[in-house]
């Protein structure tokens, strides 16, 4: 049975703090530091709060930070402002409570018609990487975007993905911080649960990546993709919310006019128009 987070708070704090380098502080190292990162108590003085009330931060017997402690520490973990948001509706969620878990998400009819019609490469993404829909060019560029697999899962534990992508630890990372972005403080759903005990038990990777905490929200950048088809090609994407579906991210992907990506996408979709006649 998947382990049910009681503290996330405090798991949160505990995670960043074993991040920070003691060295960057002007810490010294005697010799005795049994755990990486700063110690409860240095991190307590850099936030300026008192190291008992830290200590009960991070064991859960405290959960109402006032919102000057809350930046004081986001501050001295060094969060960045995704982070410390992250960090503000952890302090800020009820606890825990045990629940049955939501319907399977499912992309509107009329976004799922919007997305197979447009000639670039679309695909809609749910809360814990769920592929919900695509269309075929997007296909042809990444076969995991194929309807119905779980891009977290592919990652870590479809070894072919490490050929798809050419910088696989950079995406590993990526994808991790994502699906803690998109969970936020309802790490509890059964779902990401059963998601994160699978692969908690089957990958390594995948596990001191979890424990790290990272969180991070993709709106824009750049995806390089080493394609059967055309080769290794680099292109840009765009994220956009789903309006009134919690989770649900739609990307879309495209690259600089005149530029070889172009021209491979341009491919790509005359190969899908091509699928479409047969």
């Amino acid at each position: 049975m998947p382990h049910q987070i009681d503290n996330p708070l405090g798991e949160f704090l505990q995670a960043r703090r074993a991040l920070l380098d003691p060295a960057e502080f002007g810490l010294p190292d005697d010799g005795c530091r049994r755990v990486p990162g700063l110690r409860r108590e240095e991190l307590a003085f850099l936030a300026g709060v008192s190291p008992h009330y830290y200590a009960r931060l991070e064991q859960g017997s405290d959960r109402n930070p006032s919102p000057v402690v809350l930046e004081a520490i986001a501050q001295a973990l060094q969060l960045d402002e995704t982070a410390a948001d992250h960090l503000r509706r952890l302090a800020a969620a009820p606890p825990p409570r045990c629940r049955r878990g939501r319907d399977a998400e499912q992309v509107r009819p009329g976004l799922a018609r919007m997305v197979e019609g447009w000639p670039q490469p679309a695909v809609v993404i749910g809360r814990y990487r769920d592929v919900l829909a695509a269309n075929e060019p997007a296909m042809l560029l990444n076969p995991g975007f194929t309807p119905g697999r779980n891009l977290l899962r592919d990652v870590f534990l479809d070894p072919a993905t490490r050929d798809v992508y050419p910088d696989w630890p950079a995406i590993a990372r990526g994808v991790v911080a994502s699906v803690r972005a998109t969970a936020g403080t309802d790490l509890d759903d059964p779902r990401l649960t059963g998601l994160v005990g699978e692969l908690s038990l089957k990958s390594a990777e995948f596990r001191e990546l979890w424990a790290r905490h990272d969180v991070h929200e993709r709106t824009g950048g750049t995806k390089s993709y080493r394609n059967p088809l055309v080769g290794e090609i680099t292109v840009q994407y765009e994220s956009l919310s789903v309006t009134g579906e919690t989770g649900q991210t739609l990307y879309v992907f495209s690259a600089e006019p005149g530029s070889a990506a172009e021209r491979s996408l341009a491919l790509l979709a005359s190969l899908a128009r091509q699928g479409e006649g047969r």
